[in-house]
């Protein structure tokens, strides 16, 4: 399956019974911070983009403001999707259980986890995250600022969303198997076309008014499908890689 085909499971599944009261939080979560961000958008947008576009350049500004104004918008979105997942991820991790079993009938690792400390290791690795994300997001940030090369800005964050998007969900599953970041990253650069069309219609989601209040609990039901359904590349993957490239999140 691609990725696209893996979130339209996952937005089936997110109904089943049994399920839904599992994604209520996660949902909540979305809510609250999609209809914050999108109201400063509105407010905010216009005098963000005339500053944005380069007086050489207002000549074309009926056709740039739309491709920056989208750019904008991935960039906004992206940042809100980040923070709702570092809140949310005790209940991500907790929805990834519950449809893993709902799919294999097979308890992860986790599943015995007290939420008190689960949410410790799970807030410690969506820090581990966010650091990768910053070494990549300020440099592609301060493109906005480049005269001419802003331009490309919007083209390079959906393919940098498109790559956090698919790093940001696979962790509820792949952290309940006790895959670190690490190497949960490597695994997802073995299936690029994979990664990249679930990730691409993820951020893509997020885009689309009322479906973007969904993103969420739909992602991480689709990244934990594709992790029951790629289980022999995944125990390949885990023999051929050194020891203790997948290890438990205490550290060790």
């Amino acid at each position: 399956m691609t990725g696209f085909g893996y979130v339209l499971q996952g937005l089936r599944l997110m109904w089943r019974p049994g399920i839904r009261r599992f994604t209520l939080i996660p949902l909540a979560i979305n809510l609250l911070l999609f209809g914050a961000g999108t109201w400063a958008l509105i407010h905010y947008a216009q005098h963000m983009l005339n500053q944005l576009l380069p007086d050489w350049l207002n000549w074309l500004s009926w056709l740039l403001l739309p491709v920056l104004f989208i750019g904008l918008l991935l960039m906004a979105f992206f940042s809100f999707t980040l923070v709702a997942n570092f809140i949310a991820a005790p209940f991500n991790a907790l929805l990834a259980q519950k449809i893993e079993f709902e799919l294999t009938g097979e308890a992860t690792p986790e599943d015995n986890t007290a939420l008190w400390p689960l949410a410790v290791k799970t807030l410690a690795a969506e820090w581990r995250k966010f650091r990768y994300f910053l070494s990549y997001a300020i440099p592609l940030a301060l493109l906005w600022f480049v005269p001419g090369l802003n331009l490309l800005a919007p083209f390079l964050w959906f393919a940098f969303s498109a790559w956090m998007m698919a790093l940001q969900y696979i962790d509820a599953p792949a952290g309940n198997h006790l895959w670190e970041f690490e190497a949960q990253r490597r695994w997802l650069q073995t299936m690029p076309v994979t990664s990249l069309t679930f990730g691409a219609t993820m951020t893509g989601m997020t885009l689309v008014p009322v479906l973007n209040l969904l993103a969420l609990p739909v992602g991480v039901c689709a990244a934990t499908a594709l992790w029951v359904n790629k289980k022999s590349a995944r125990n390949a993957f885990a023999r051929d890689n050194p020891k203790g490239l997948i290890v438990r999140r205490t550290g060790q």
